[in-house]
């Protein structure tokens, strides 16, 4: 059973991702509200381990360019 408060299973340990790649835009634009704002996990069931390193790709994202910072 997963240990979050929806009970929401987290898609990356699901599908077995080792990295989240920062250039990969469709996948980090999930993960980022309509403002711009990186969406927290209770909402998006991701665990903390893979939370951290979506906020990190977004990031990385944000400084390269590939998106915005704000919508």
């Amino acid at each position: 059973m997963a240990k979050n408060k929806y009970n929401k299973k987290c898609p990356f340990t699901a599908s077995g991702v080792k990295y989240i790649d920062y250039k990969d835009v469709e996948l980090l634009k999930k993960y980022v509200s309509k403002y711009g704002k990186i969406v927290p996990k209770y909402y998006t069931g991701v665990s903390l381990k893979y939370q951290k390193k979506l906020a990190q790709a977004i990031k990385r994202a944000r400084h390269m360019a590939l998106l915005k910072f704000i919508r």
